[in-house]
Formats: C-alpha cells, structure tokens, sequence
C-alpha cells in the first residue's frame, strides 16, 4: 500500500513540473480568462492547441486574420503554440500565433519557479515580448 501512495504521488509530482498538460489562457491586460490550451509532445518537439474557448460567442469563429495553412481554420483546434524545443528548464525556439490578430511571434515556455501549476508564456520580437501567465487545468 504504502508502494503505492509514494508511486502516486512521485507520478503527480512529475506531472505537476512539466509543461504538458491543459491550460487555462488568462489575458494579460484585461485579466479574462479566454481559452484552455493542451500542451502536448510529438516527434520530440512541444505544440499547443486550443481544445476549448470560454466565451460561447466566439467559439465557432475562424482565424481569419492567420496566414498559411492556418488560414481559416476554426480557433477552436488550433495549434497556436508549435516546434517548442527543451533548453534547460525552458522550452523555446518554437512560435505562438495570437488568433485574434493572426500575428505570429518567438516564443518562450517556462513553468513558475514558485509555482509550477502556474506558466509563464512569452510571446516576443527581437528585445520587445509580452508576457502570460496560464494556470494548469484538471481537464
């Protein structure tokens, strides 16, 4: 039993200190809460799509504003976050889209080193970035 218990709670520890896994999407500059965002590995590199939207009146909205294959497609599904790399603790060398603008930037992932249920999501263009902060969702 007592095998057991540490087997949970080592997996939960892992689990809690890795990247992978849904986030809830908080804006930056109004506070809102807008989408949950699964962050998942494939071929070694890490990618995000949006599997929910919290607001019922843009849930069927297109990416209009998205260049590339991305063109079109529902948001919902969306992979805005692509080809991050690990690098220490951080995961970077990828891109992030913003799909209420189609505006695409570097991109930089690293857990709170306070708070690992908590990540810090940089998008930038050469010295100027912007900063998220997205909470770790049980979905």
């Amino acid at each position: 039993m007592m095998t057991l218990l540490c087997l949970v709670f080592i997996t939960l520890t892992v689990n809690s200190q890795s990247v992978l896994g849904t986030w809830k999407t908080i804006d930056d500059k109004t506070g809102v809460a807008k989408s949950i965002v699964e962050i998942y590995k494939k071929n070694g590199k890490v990618f995000g799509k949006i599997v929910e939207i919290l607001d019922p009146e843009k849930r069927d909205l297109p990416c209009k504003f998205c260049e590339g294959d991305d063109y079109n497609k529902p948001i919902l599904g969306l992979n805005i976050i692509k080809d991050m790399v690990k690098s220490d603790e951080t995961y970077k060398n990828g891109t992030i889209t913003n799909p209420e603008n189609g505006k695409v930037y570097d991109c930089r992932l690293k857990l709170d080193d306070d708070n690992p249920d908590r990540l810090q999501v940089r998008g930038y263009v050469a010295f100027f970035y912007r900063t998220q902060y997205w909470i770790r969702q049980e979905y």
